[in-house]
């Protein structure tokens, strides 16, 4: 009996599943909803990934190099650079009461 051979994987890149304006919002809200600083950072780099990090640094007016960086999920990019982003994926930020389950939890 021949030895079963090794399936090759790759790894999940949510980049390919942020296809529209709703997806990318949606993933970036949630990443918000964690309140972990790197998470956040790393979501809005896989949703500039995902729209071409290129185009995103020409509109943002900012380096690919030091996008890639800021928005790797270990990098601390400035708050101007996430507006910056976030400005070039066509998107903003609103604030909104956190729910009374929410404000237990950070009690």
């Amino acid at each position: 009996m021949a030895p079963a051979a090794k399936k090759r994987t790759k790894p999940f890149d949510a980049a390919k599943y942020l296809d529209s304006d709703e997806a990318v919002a949606e993933y970036i809200s949630e990443a918000l909803l964690t309140g972990d600083i790197d998470t956040i950072t790393h979501a809005i780099g896989v949703a500039a990934k995902a729209r071409g990090m290129s185009e995103i640094a020409r509109q943002s007016g900012l380096s690919r190099e030091s996008l890639y960086k800021a928005l790797s999920g270990e990098g601390h990019p400035q708050f101007e650079t996430i507006s910056l982003v976030l400005q070039a994926l066509g998107l903003r930020l609103r604030v909104e009461p956190a729910s009374d389950t929410e404000n237990e939890r950070a009690a």
